[in-house]
């Protein structure tokens, strides 16, 4: 997911329904309620006719979640619950489930961690969904993707999350998540995407983060009270992503990116207690976004920031800079809003302040 909110995956299928949830979170399409989902599901059912039949013991899965929702038994074939389910088409078993509306009150339905083959798991802005993530879904072990996003869902992010090893994407964002970050999440040998922003986190980022095993990750961890320095170990792992904005993080963290052949193109520290030199460091070679903005950053903007290429976003302000600011590249697209409210830094386009 990019800073808008917007999915990138690979499959067609799931760009298209993730684009769709995206829309839904955006506000650019009217957000259905829950129960006019499940009218059109069942409208769909009456009038189609299907090669699929959905497997007996996922129906009765399907009715318990309905029971758990305080809807009425549902008779027909689940795989036609389009705005919900997927089925795979050569077996009929579920491997995609989704929830999104506001007219549900209530815990998580437990139910859901009956779909033996369950890939795919959306929970998606139920703002009156409480409670914690069931135990019952450390059983989900197939689950490449996991999101449960814009609800009131609440307590520890369960430690026994890593025990669905073939995670790829955990969004967890918008939720009201509290205590520290689980180390056990850097046991998932292929996340690459981990959302956990937007949450009442606090304590450290854990040290073990340093291990990703996945290609590229990228992490959110912003708008929490996470405290402390960046662990070293975080400078191993070649991330795609960081965004740390608004948190309470302190110190250097330099050794994420102080190296031009690293592949991150996004970096977010905004909002932080960082406090460190920034004369002398050096950025990877496809920075896009930089974001340093409401720190405690001393020294010069290093001149080698002109080589970036690829640079479209770029903010310093609000920092302890001084020294002339460095002209050409990509440079020159940036107002003075990137530089204000600094020590002492000069030159356009801060046209007032002359070196």
């Amino acid at each position: 997911r990019d800073r808008d909110g917007d999915y990138k995956v690979g499959s067609s299928f799931w760009s298209t329904f993730i684009h769709e949830l995206s829309s839904l979170q955006q506000g650019s399409l009217e957000m259905p309620r829950l129960f006019v989902f499940l009218l059109f599901s069942l409208s769909i059912t009456v009038a189609s006719a299907s090669r699929w039949r959905c497997l007996p013991e996922d129906a009765q899965v399907v009715n318990e979640i309905f029971a758990a929702l305080n809807r009425t038994t549902f008779t027909g074939d689940c795989c036609h619950l389009f705005s919900m389910i997927q089925c795979n088409p050569n077996t009929s078993s579920v491997t995609s489930f989704s929830l999104f509306g506001d007219d549900f009150n209530g815990p998580i339905p437990a139910a859901i961690a009956k779909f033996p083959n369950l890939q795919f798991l959306s929970i998606h802005k139920m703002p009156n969904l409480h409670g914690g993530i069931p135990p019952s879904f450390a059983s989900l072990t197939k689950l490449t993707y996991f999101r449960i996003t814009w609800t009131n869902v609440s307590g520890p992010i369960p430690s026994w999350l890593n025990r669905l090893t073939n995670l790829g994407g955990l969004d967890l964002s918008y939720n009201q998540f509290s205590g520290s970050i689980p180390p056990t999440l850097a046991d998932l040998p292929s996340l690459t995407w981990l959302h956990l922003d937007r949450n009442k986190l606090t304590g450290p980022i854990p040290e073990s983060f340093g291990q990703f095993r996945g290609a590229n990750p990228s992490i959110f961890l912003s708008h929490n009270s996470l405290s402390g320095p960046i662990p070293k170990s975080l400078g191993r792992v070649d991330f795609s992503t960081i965004d740390l904005d608004r948190n309470l993080l302190v110190g250097d963290p330099s050794h994420l990116f102080n190296n031009r052949s690293k592949s991150l193109s996004t970096l977010i520290l905004s909002r932080n207690l960082f406090d460190f030199d920034l004369t002398g460091v050096t950025f990877p070679s496809g920075l896009q976004i930089l974001d340093f903005s409401h720190n405690m950053i001393g020294g010069s903007i290093p001149t080698e920031i002109t080589s970036l290429a690829n640079l479209q976003q770029f903010n310093v302000s609000y920092n302890r800079l001084c020294g002339r600011i460095p002209q050409g590249g990509n440079m020159q697209k940036f107002d003075s809003s990137s530089y204000m409210h600094n020590r002492c830094l000069c030159g356009p386009p801060l046209s007032a302040k002359l070196c």
